[in-house]
């Protein structure tokens, strides 16, 4: 069985990375990894096929820096070239990012059967192009992998039950991959605070709105007199932040150029409390047993609210404050939310024993 699998940015090399491993305990399975070049930083992607031992993508599109319509046109394409030589019995795809919906669009349009990893999550926000991307990738595959009762309870309301789509509940890859890796986080070439909130911010949201970006930095200051901030950031979220003319004190807030998936490990591993508007940094941060403040207005992690170990605290300053101030740093992380690091096992074993 010959799989394809889509990769083109970051959460999806950590992905890919635990799913790899398991397909290559399979002799009946082959597979050949698209890279879309979504993140084409060299610290955001070629360090992590590097580091995290991932078998170098056989193709690389170089395609980035671009609008939606345009990456999205330019690797549905590219990827419609690479199947139509490659000819695989599955193409695997990851998420919600614009390489998802592109490599599912290619795959269905040449009749080759796609499974989405991560399916079934939903922010309910249509403005957000990533619920474009996850709703259109599961309504045209075939198997359909959720990580959480949650993710198999929004499809069943949609419909999806109807639908001539098998859906899995395999748990969630990342955690997978959090748990193989987490004895190999690697240090950070500089000295870390002794106590020191890690945060991140690239969603659009935040990063293309001045009044969010601006509101959510003034929380950070304040929360840095407090407990300093570590950041690791994009390199287009720092040239907006340039742009706004928004005044970063570096007493507060340590910036540190983006970093590799061990180093984040280590972040995460000694952290005191995590923010991010990242969907899987939220996971990580749980992962890890730390409090997480998500700075959005929904999300798709609902099980992590609802159990006390995340708090939604979107843009505003005041209540980002508010909730740092309040954050519980002694929960009980024992829950299985997640599948226990079995996940990447079970999409392996359904791809081999699908039935149409």
């Amino acid at each position: 069985m010959k799989v394809v699998t889509i990769v083109g940015a970051r959460p999806q090399f950590i992905k890919a990375a635990a799913v790899s491993r398991a397909f290559q305990s399979f002799t009946e399975i082959e597979e050949k990894i698209i890279h879309t070049g979504q993140h084409f930083d060299a610290n955001m992607s070629d360090v992590f096929f590097d580091e995290m031992k991932i078998p170098k993508p056989h193709y690389n599109l170089n395609i980035n820096g671009l609008g939606h319509g345009a990456m999205t046109g330019q690797m549905l394409e590219k990827i419609e070239k690479v199947l139509l030589d490659e000819k695989p019995d599955w193409v695997l795809v990851y998420g919600d990012t614009n390489s998802t919906l592109a490599g599912a669009l290619a795959a269905s349009k040449l009749h080759i059967k796609v499974a989405h990893v991560e399916a079934g999550l939903r922010s309910f926000n249509m403005a957000m192009p990533e619920e474009i991307n996850r709703i259109l990738t599961d309504r045209i595959s075939n198997i359909l992998f959720c990580p959480t009762d949650a993710a198999m309870q929004n499809l069943e309301k949609e419909g999806f039950n109807k639908m001539p789509i098998q859906i899995v509940k395999t748990g969630d890859v990342m955690q997978d991959a959090a748990l193989f890796y987490a004895s190999t986080a690697r240090s950070l070439d500089f000295e870390l605070p002794k106590k020191y909130v890690l945060c991140t911010i690239h969603r659009a949201e935040n990063t293309d709105d001045p009044a969010r970006l601006k509101s959510i930095f003034e929380a950070l200051h304040r929360i840095g007199k407090k407990e300093k901030v570590v950041l690791p950031i994009h390199p287009r979220t720092r040239k907006i932040i340039q742009q706004l003319n928004i005044n970063i004190d570096g007493e507060q807030i340590i910036l540190i150029d983006p970093v590799g998936y061990l180093q984040m490990v280590y972040l995460i591993q000694h952290a005191d409390v995590v923010m991010t508007d990242s969907g899987g940094l939220q996971k990580e941060a749980f992962f890890f047993k730390k409090p997480c403040l998500t700075l959005r207005d929904e999300t798709e992690w609902v099980e992590l609210v609802q159990h006390g170990f995340n708090t939604l605290v979107g843009a505003d300053s005041e209540l980002i404050v508010e909730a740092f101030d309040k954050v519980e740093r002694n929960l009980n992380f024992e829950i299985d939310l997640y599948g226990g690091g079995q996940a990447a096992q079970e999409v392996a074993l359904n791809l081999l024993n699908f039935e149409a």
